[in-house]
């Protein structure tokens, strides 16, 4: 069975808290990744309103209606974002 997130929930700010299909839970602030790597389409999600309108889809936490903004599952899972 893959690796899924089964629940993502805003918890700071840029920050979120994710649940594992393997039952770990993980606080990931995706604001340090955005703030290192500035993008015009992930400079928007440093807003605070656009940013907690994340959403799970297929077993992934995404933002943006065409995933705009995506991470590899294991890499959070670990704590940080790439």
């Amino acid at each position: 069975m893959s690796l899924t997130i089964t629940a993502a929930k805003y918890v700071a700010p840029l920050s979120v808290e994710l649940t594992f299909s393997d039952g770990a839970i993980q606080v990931v602030d995706v604001g340090s990744f955005i703030r290192k790597n500035p993008h015009p389409q992930y400079n928007s999600y440093l807003n605070e309103k656009k940013f907690k309108k994340f959403k799970l889809e297929m077993g992934n936490v995404v933002w943006g209606k065409n995933w705009d903004l995506i991470f590899p599952i294991t890499t959070l899972r670990n704590g940080y974002c790439e």
